[in-house]
């Protein structure tokens, strides 16, 4: 398929500007490029300059990573995240989130709105609360412009250091945190002093504002200074590695001690659990677990002892009944859970599931469209219509709900790639290239993008209205290369 060139390819050298990490980083992650930030005497960056370089930094980490597409993980993670971002001080909330499936605890912000998460955070955080601990802060990153106004402080160094860290957060999300280690050691070591100092003054400032979000959003405060104790038990669990969320956020004594204080002085209060975390942590746990086997183990062995949720544990098994073929197994324990929550979406889509696994596509497609009626905008319900539209081999109409989500959700790949295909089974040969070309353009592969229009140019020679679209496309990406190599 053509998803495996993307990760095979480098990017084209007309997104300006460098990448060279020496020894200390495999030859690999050398292959990323990324925009200048200008000289000494440029100033600090504006936020749309942020917003430019934070679009193509996610076009090369797309490039070099397997970004996880779970819709209703992405689309609970969205949601909580907007939640925050609406309590926050962020003034640009063009935001833009990628999920890694990764078992280790990392989390990251890069300038211009790209947040990152690692499916591993799920195993370390244990509510809601805590996860957004994590999300707040980031977003504190964001809001004080970090970036930024360490370009005005270390402008000499800056792109060295930025380029070694995003390096590392590229290689922690693939080879691992020993090597993410390696690059970030190389990368600070450009620096001087006074540039770690200003750093543990941003990680403190962004504490500050992230427990000001929490309590704005409704979140207990309390969960924060439970993460920073998780961290530390981890590092001493793994001996002299932290995790890698702690290489880019060092937690310092006085950071944890200071954290602590201004948590110690608000009144006590009583903060609801939310069961939609927990579902959305068996989905995470599975996917790192990625053998339908083991999860089911670690389901059935939760339900039998201690769990953080039971509702969750049952979710679990069902879902590993699923992958393994066991459809009555995962029928009984569904229905319990439905006799529990009948208007839950995420355990309706789990029945869609399992239709959808017997082959009972006419039944998927029914509740699908029923839920429709009043869920209209649920992203990972119109995914999931899709995929029960194409399984039924009803590829236009496959076809019709992609094309709504790719309105709908522009920026994503997979929409994009699955369009790709389905477009291909139903005959639209011109529009499977169009969409190609979409896929390569977010990912930073312009010329396969070029060369995808192009294939669509020549089979609409005889479309005038198509042909000025495809012609217009060409231009736009002239542009969008001309200005990464400007930058």
């Amino acid at each position: 398929m053509f998803v495996n060139f993307i990760k095979r390819s480098t990017l084209p050298s007309l997104i300006a500007a460098f990448l060279i990490i020496t020894a200390t980083i495999p030859v690999k992650s050398a292959d990323i490029k990324l925009p200048s930030l200008g000289d000494s005497t440029s100033g600090i960056i504006s936020q749309q300059q942020e917003h430019e370089l934070g679009r193509a930094w996610l076009m090369a980490y797309r490039s070099r990573i397997n970004e996880h597409h779970d819709p209703l993980l992405s689309d609970y993670l969205e949601q909580l995240l907007y939640k925050l971002v609406s309590h926050s001080e962020l003034e640009d909330r063009r935001l833009e989130l990628i999920t890694i499936n990764n078992p280790s605890m990392n989390a990251f912000a890069v300038p211009g709105g790209v947040i990152g998460i690692h499916t591993g955070l799920f195993r370390y955080a244990k509510s809601e609360h805590q996860l957004s601990s994590v999300l707040a802060h980031e977003i504190a990153h964001l809001s004080q412009r970090h970036f930024a106004r360490r370009v005005e402080a270390q402008r000499k160094n800056t792109v060295a250091t930025l380029a070694g860290m995003l390096a590392s957060l590229v290689l922690a999300a693939t080879v691992g945190g020993d090597a993410g280690l390696a690059g970030l050691t190389a990368s600070q070591a450009v620096g001087q002093q006074s540039a770690l100092n200003y750093s543990r003054q941003n990680e403190q400032e962004a504490d500050r504002l992230g427990l000001k979000t929490m309590l704005s959003a409704g979140m207990d405060p309390r969960a924060m200074s439970a993460m920073f104790e998780e961290m530390l038990r981890i590092t001493r669990y793994t001996g002299s590695r932290p995790p890698e969320f702690l290489l880019t956020h060092p937690l310092t004594e006085n950071r944890v001690a200071d954290a602590r204080n201004r948590i110690n002085q608000l009144p006590p209060r009583q903060y609801p659990d939310n069961l939609e975390f927990h579902l959305m942590r068996v989905r995470a746990l599975i996917a790192i677990d990625n053998n339908a086997s083991v999860s089911l183990n670690r389901f059935q062995h939760e339900l039998q002892g201690n769990t953080l949720n039971s509702q969750a544990a049952r979710y679990g098994v069902v879902l590993s009944h699923i992958a393994l073929g066991n459809y009555t197994k995962a029928k009984d324990s569904l229905e319990l859970l439905l006799q529990k929550s009948p208007n839950s979406l995420t355990y309706q889509m789990a029945d869609i599931d399992l239709d959808r696994a017997q082959k009972k596509y006419d039944r998927a497609i029914s509740k699908s469209k029923k839920l429709l009626a009043y869920r209209s905008d649920s992203y990972p319900l119109r995914i999931s219509l899709a995929e029960s539209y194409l399984k039924a081999n009803r590829y236009l109409e496959s076809e019709q709900m992609l094309d709504t989500l790719a309105l709908s959700h522009p920026n994503s790949p997979e929409v994009w790639f699955q369009l790709a295909e389905v477009r291909g089974l139903a005959g639209n040969i011109s529009g499977v290239h169009q969409a190609r070309a979409r896929y390569f353009i977010l990912n930073g592969v312009f010329d396969q993008a070029r060369d995808q229009l192009g294939y669509a140019r020549k089979l609409l020679v005889h479309d005038f209205k198509q042909t000025a679209i495809i012609d217009q496309q060409l231009r736009d990406l002239a542009k969008l290369e001309e200005k990464l190599e400007s930058f």
